[in-house]
């Protein structure tokens, strides 16, 4: 953790996970897919990424990508998520709901909050998609959030500046906002001078070859978005560091 800031770096692997913490990561968002934005990880996953680092691991409670208006069954599929990283040492959760029009759905949210308390919980991107952005954090507040990761209803967290700066001028220290959303050593000092936010959110990953030596290029493994299947993303110790540093002299 830099001096006056906090750095959450998402996380997929074991390895991603030691890397942050090495770069000086304060939290962990803990996922799978990033592709998709981040979905549930596994038991497996949390369980030894706590084995292998110390600060805080906040898991993500996300059934699969794409919008987040949820049917029953994966509502359930959320509740049962909730009850088992809760169980199995999460140190918060990150999870959101939105209704049809574009609210926040308080209903289920009031439910996600009651099973996951006492572990603090952060509305996750959910708000990016918002039809309100300014209503939608006066509900969360009011709901018991701990913060909201945004990149201020836009592209990326640069883009949405300008509503970033105005919705951490409305908490009024209510609640924690946390810009995220193509945050890189490039811009971040431009992100935390302009919004004041104590917090920010990165994957600070770059590339690394695959270690197989037998290669097939005739097959994928997933859909024409994928990644390549012999480069691993990993969160960048040097990255991690760098951003850390800049966050350290943004003061």
């Amino acid at each position: 953790m830099a001096d006056g800031f906090l750095m959450e770096v998402c996380v997929d692997s074991v390895e991603s996970a030691v890397s942050a913490e090495r770069g000086g990561a304060g939290r962990l968002e803990l996922c799978s897919s990033l592709l998709e934005g981040g979905l549930t990880p596994s038991l497996g996953l949390l369980q030894v990424v706590k084995q292998y680092v110390k600060i805080p691991v906040y898991v993500m409670i996300r059934p699969r990508g794409g919008d987040f208006l949820y049917s029953d069954q994966e509502v359930e599929v959320m509740r049962k998520d909730i009850d088992l990283m809760k169980s199995h040492g999460a140190d918060g959760l990150v999870l959101g709901a939105l209704t049809e029009d574009g609210r926040v759905d308080t209903e289920l949210c009031v439910e996600f909050l009651a099973a996951a308390r006492p572990l603090p919980v952060t509305f996750h991107r959910a708000f990016d998609m918002v039809h309100d952005p300014v209503i939608a954090l006066e509900t969360l507040i009011s709901l018991g959030f701990q913060r909201v990761l945004t990149s201020g209803c836009d592209s990326s967290a640069l883009e949405g500046l300008p509503l970033i700066k105005r919705i951490i001028d409305q908490a009024k220290g209510r609640i924690i906002i946390m810009p995220g959303g193509g945050i890189t050593e490039r811009n971040l000092q431009r992100i935390l001078e302009g919004s004041g936010a104590q917090e920010f959110h990165c994957s600070a990953r770059s590339s690394r070859e695959s270690a197989m030596k037998f290669r097939n290029p005739c097959v994928t493994m997933g859909a024409a978005f994928s990644a390549p299947e012999y480069s691993l993303k990993v969160a960048d110790v040097s990255k991690v560091r760098t951003l850390n540093a800049i966050a350290r002299n943004t003061l």
